[in-house]
């Protein structure tokens, strides 16, 4: 009956005992379709077209007004998380997360939605579908470039932090760092904050 009750402690010892990193690791990484954050960005898109005749006289000017949205979807990729990130002390645990990345960014053409009121094609100027290729080719270039400083980074951040603490603390840990790796990587570049200037620079 001692011997059964030895081997009984024994087994549930090891039940009872934390995950090792390789276990939390595999866990985390089941989340990381969770682990995004969908954001909208309205843009107005405003153009005009002059044209003149013969070089010399001016024609009335074309005015093209739009309100134009696109959507971008950011994440941190956990399936990147190695058991080398993670450190596990008792009930401690520290993890080194990768770094946030844009997974997709679109400009529909259905959210493009052309202001009539303002708008209007003037006498022998008009656009051409060419031209309104070409207009919402660089407003949408002029989104790509503002995305490093409109708070994607720390807003992703925020919300795979929140769903990795939960995840977590459901497994017993209850002192939790989570650390992130700067920098926001957009088609494979990151970017990284320069601290002279506070612009950004490739890497």
């Amino acid at each position: 009956m001692k011997r059964f009750a030895i081997v009984l402690i024994v087994i549930l010892s090891a039940s009872c005992s934390k995950p090792d990193e390789g276990l939390v690791v595999s866990k985390i990484q089941k989340a990381s379709k969770l682990a995004t954050a969908e954001f909208t960005l309205n843009k107005a898109v405003i153009a005009t077209k002059g044209k003149t005749f013969l070089w010399v006289i001016k024609l009335n000017e074309a005015i093209f007004v739009a309100n134009t949205q696109a959507i971008i979807k950011a994440g941190i990729d956990l399936e990147k998380l190695k058991k080398k990130d993670v450190e596990i002390k008792g009930k401690t645990i520290r993890i080194e997360l990768p770094h946030v990345e844009i997974i997709n960014f679109s400009y529909p053409i259905d959210r493009v939605k052309i202001d009539s009121t303002i708008s209007e094609n003037a006498f022998m100027n008009k656009f051409s579908i060419q031209d309104y290729d070409k207009i919402l080719e660089e407003a949408e270039l002029k989104i790509r470039d503002v995305i490093p400083f409109i708070g994607i980074e720390e807003s992703t951040k925020q919300k795979t932090r929140a769903l990795l603490e939960t995840l977590l603390r459901s497994l017993g840990y209850t002192e939790i760092y989570l650390e992130f790796k700067d920098g926001l990587q957009i088609d494979g570049v990151l970017l990284k904050p320069s601290v002279a200037d506070s612009t950004f620079y490739r890497k």
